[in-house]
């Protein structure tokens, strides 16, 4: 078992790369790797906890057993629209929904809960707040939903599987 942060992490190239404090070089991870942990990216910066196996090209990992949020998200400067990272009531359940489209370029996208055809609006900073860095079309997520600017918007995003895990 290995703690260390994610380096970077590419979804369309599917790998990046976690350091840690061990001098034996940075470790691989690949995008199967992440969707065993039920998530399709992850923000730099984010803590990780894995298990690690040493191949021929180096060391990779192979089971991610925890993922934590980077600790001090700096928002950029240019991002002028930025809905800053809403107080969250911890008593609003988290709801399963699906991504219908996100643009990591333009910073948002929109997803439905399971049954409704409302939107919700995902933004990228409130995704980099609690570890994710990309959301692909399709991919199940799990939102606790708050009342925006101009109507629903994701509060929290996390994995789908993640109030299994944590029990939220």
């Amino acid at each position: 078992m290995i703690k260390g942060q994610v380096k970077w992490f590419d979804a369309a190239k599917g790998f990046g790369f976690v350091v840690c404090d061990d001098d034996e070089g940075d470790i691989l991870l690949h995008a199967n790797v992440l969707r065993n942990f039920g998530r399709s990216s992850v923000a730099e910066g984010s803590h990780i906890v894995i298990e690690v196996q040493v191949t021929d090209r180096g060391r990779q990992a192979s089971v991610i057993l925890e993922i934590d949020a980077p600790a001090n998200e700096v928002a950029d400067a240019d991002a002028l629209d930025s809905p800053g990272i809403p107080d969250v009531a911890a008593d609003i359940p988290f709801q399963p929904a699906r991504v219908k489209w996100f643009d990591k370029a333009k910073g948002f996208g929109f997803a439905n809960v399971f049954g409704s055809d409302d939107d919700i609006f995902l933004h990228v900073e409130i995704l980099r707040h609690y570890g994710l860095s990309d959301l692909q079309p399709g991919e199940a997520i799990s939102v606790r939903i708050i009342a925006g600017p101009r109507g629903q918007m994701a509060g929290e995003v996390q994995s789908w599987d993640h109030v299994i895990h944590k029990g939220a």
